[in-house]
């Protein structure tokens, strides 16, 4: 008991209203939540663009900055993991669930209504996805990317405790440790809990509507609230063999299931339409990547709407998902430079991502543009599962993905039980037992509050609500490490002028 902080029992009691109200009143849970979100995606969607945006022109100045070449770690340690194993984890770790949930039904629904022009178009099939890859790539990545490298540089180089807090003790000093720190860390435990729930609701939704075209189980939260109790029975499970086991292997067995899945749908499929769409896009995307991560529309209530209800929420997401992800990217990226860690993280997961999204929205754009399906109106959870059925081996691929939801969604709820546990431990890398099965009992009680007062509506307002005031935080942490940088590269240059 010893290691448990004022952290974990605050953000325990805050937690646990949370889900007693959702339970005693998800109607008034529900109305509220429609209020607030409303309100912070009208005021404030500026600020989350904007805030994208600098994450992003830090992660690249880090990139190609003097301080590159300084070791997440001490100056002679080594990888923990192998690249393979490490780029799977944090892969696994950060996006999971959403690839798949996301993967056939954003671009078809963008196609279906672009944020600019006319609908079911060329054009609209490529606008789609170069804004899919917009709320999936670089911007998301840099979020990621910033925070891992400011909470795995304080941990292992600089041996301090795994917290958000500690991070800003050179802006704030002494008052990281106090009140204020407490607070910073409550906010970085909330957004997790919100983030995390939000794609295990998800995933219940998608692996129900697998089963239910399988078998023809009824598709209903009755369901999903089976789903989301075994689920969490197998990640305690999984929580409990730690990083270096349970993880790890599930990550593997994450990528080697999605690479899978992935082949075979692009073979399968309409390949060469999809490899000339997923060049072109990637293409216009890189182009056009400034006033599409810049966008907002002032003048129109319609265009303001999309983006409200996509690229806000996208970045709120991601910033409420850094706390989480960060922590764990950083925690299996001992011994790496900035400058790998950086290149990394921001690079190859984009491309991974933009290529997914051109195989299988690629594949439901060619089914409605040139056979006149109607892809984009079918629910976000089942459109997939209906882009199988016009394909060979559909029964091989639902079983292939509903295997991979649930491998994904272990992953997920697995790092998140583990990174709650670090949060609300005084940082402890190996917090303890009890400690993580209470947080994956909140983590799926979340997502069942969330599902209750509103489903995917109920999501976005905990995101977008969780996200606001840990965007200040993360904005402070990229100030904080830079501090840090240029204290630790005056030490390098005054050592060569004496060694001179």
């Amino acid at each position: 008991m010893e290691k448990v902080s004022k952290v974990f029992w605050i953000s325990l009691v805050l937690a646990s209203i949370f889900v007693v109200w959702g339970v005693v009143a998800p109607t008034q849970l529900g109305e509220m939540m429609d209020a607030t979100k409303a309100y912070f995606l009208s005021s404030f969607g500026w600020f989350y663009q904007l805030s994208a945006t600098f994450f992003l022109i830090f992660a690249i100045f880090l990139i190609f900055s003097k301080y590159g070449k300084i070791k997440l770690g001490a100056d002679d340690d080594k990888p923990e993991f192998k690249r393979s194993t490490w780029f799977a984890m944090l892969f696994s770790a950060g996006m999971g669930i959403g690839l798949l949930f996301f993967g056939v039904s954003e671009p078809v629904s963008h196609f279906a209504s672009p944020p600019i022009g006319e609908g079911g178009t060329g054009e609209a099939a490529k606008t789609a996805l170069r804004y899919t890859y917009l709320h999936w790539g670089f911007h998301a990545w840099a979020i990621y990317a910033v925070i891992a490298l400011v909470l795995a540089y304080y941990k292992f180089r600089k041996k301090q405790p795994g917290l958000m807090s500690v991070t800003l003790t050179p802006l704030l000093g002494e008052r990281s440790k106090g009140w204020i720190g407490t607070i910073i860390d409550v906010v970085a435990v909330f957004a997790t809990i919100f983030g995390v729930a939000a794609s295990l609701g998800l995933g219940a939704a998608q692996i129900n509507s697998g089963l239910s075209y399988i078998s023809g189980i009824p598709n209903n939260f009755t369901v999903q609230l089976i789903i989301i109790s075994v689920v969490t029975l197998l990640f305690i499970i999984s929580a409990s063999t730690g990083v270096q086991k349970g993880i790890k292997y599930l990550s593997n067995a994450n990528m080697v299931l999605a690479v899978l899945l992935l082949l075979i749908f692009l073979i399968i499929g309409p390949t060469r339409f999809v490899l000339d769409l997923f060049t072109t896009t990637l293409g216009g995307y890189i182009q056009n990547l400034p006033s599409m991560g810049l966008r907002l529309a002032p003048f129109n209530e319609n265009d303001a709407s999309w983006i409200q209800g996509w690229t806000i929420f996208y970045w709120a997401w991601w910033i409420a998902w850094a706390p989480f992800v960060g922590t764990f990217i950083a925690r299996v990226s001992k011994g790496r430079t900035v400058r790998e860690f950086m290149v990394a993280v921001l690079v190859i997961p984009t491309l991974v991502c933009a290529f997914w999204f051109a195989v299988f929205g690629g594949t439901g754009i060619y089914f409605e543009f040139f056979e006149g399906l109607n892809v984009s109106e079918q629910s976000l959870e089942t459109v997939l599962f209906f882009v199988y059925k016009q394909l060979p081996f559909t029964g091989l691929l639902i079983i292939v993905t509903l295997m991979l939801i649930t491998t994904f969604f272990v992953t997920s709820a697995d790092s998140a039980t583990f990174v709650l546990g670090m949060q609300t431990t005084k940082g402890s890398l190996n917090p303890p037992q009890y400690v993580k099965v209470i947080w994956g009992l909140f983590l799926s009680a979340s997502a069942i509050v969330l599902m209750m007062s509103g489903g995917l509506n109920a999501m976005q307002t905990a995101i977008i609500v969780s996200a606001f005031p840990l965007t200040f935080v993360l904005i402070a942490m990229s100030f904080s490490i830079l501090k840090d940088f240029n204290k630790e590269m005056k030490v390098v240059k005054g050592k060569q002028v004496k060694n001179k």
